[in-house]
């Protein structure tokens, strides 16, 4: 039986596939603002307790997981209503960027789903930077993205080569930026494409 693939990853493949190898693979992590902020702003998340608020039951830190999609992780908060309808909660630092945190979401409402035996219609992300919690409904589109994005997480780790490296804006803030070392990796690609199309061809 294989590891199943921790909930986190899949943030992290959206982001950058690279970074996602170098940690899930590799066994790579540098701290750096960004992380030290989010593990900060995470502490009350991360303590495992349960109360009511807005006439809600609030779980927090909840272990999930999922024999039919190879999950497991844990969500920052999950609430039921007081009909029992269960719905996760994520927890982000700054503001929206790109769809990562609604996939990591919605991978999350996949795990609750077989765990309860029940369909989750949407989800919320409270994003810290606006103080603001956005909906995130997990229609077709959504569940799509989310299922193609753990295929493609499977096929990395069963892949002993590292994605190639972006070189790109994402790489000034990503904290493995001095383990990846985009440019240099770049530049090795570069070279390597400039030797097989215009010198070892000639040897053909």
């Amino acid at each position: 039986m294989t590891e199943p693939i921790p909930i986190s990853a899949l943030e992290h493949y959206v982001y950058c596939p690279r970074q996602c190898a170098l940690i899930h693979l590799d066994g790579e992590w540098s701290d750096n603002v960004h992380t030290v902020r989010g593990t900060h702003g995470h502490r009350r998340a991360d303590t495992s307790f349960q109360k009511t608020e807005r006439g809600q039951t609030v779980l927090r830190s909840v272990p999930l997981w999922s024999e039919r999609w190879g999950l497991s992780g844990r969500a920052d908060a999950v609430e039921v209503d007081p009909s029992g309808a269960a719905v996760p909660v994520e927890y982000k630092i700054g503001s929206r960027h790109g769809e990562a945190a609604d996939i990591q979401l919605c991978a999350q409402a996949l795990c609750l789903e077989e765990m309860l035996g029940v369909q989750i219609g949407h989800g919320f992300v409270w994003y810290a930077g606006p103080r603001r919690r956005r909906q995130v409904d997990f229609d077709g589109s959504l569940r799509a993205r989310t299922s193609e994005v753990i295929d493609s997480i499977k096929v990395m780790l069963a892949t002993p080569l590292l994605p190639p490296a972006p070189n790109d804006a994402r790489c000034r803030e990503c904290q493995l930026l001095g383990r990846c070392l985009p440019d240099v990796v770049a530049g090795a690609e570069r070279i390597g494409a400039y030797l097989d199309a215009e010198v070892f061809v000639c040897g053909s």
